[in-house]
């Protein structure tokens, strides 16, 4: 998942999406300071048989 944070003067605002492509695309067009973050749940695939 990832999620873009987005700041401008007084709001806070957060967006989620599924793919690094969608989250790219509406970075873009996002006004104000954001930041872009990946979230990485421990249980999720890549992790699964890792010690």
């Amino acid at each position: 998942m990832w999620v873009i944070t987005a700041y401008s003067r007084s709001n806070v605002k957060m967006f989620e999406f599924d793919t690094e492509k969608e989250a790219k695309g509406a970075l873009e067009k996002i006004q104000g300071y954001k930041i872009l973050t990946e979230v990485v749940y421990f249980n999720d695939d890549c992790f699964v048989g890792v010690q």
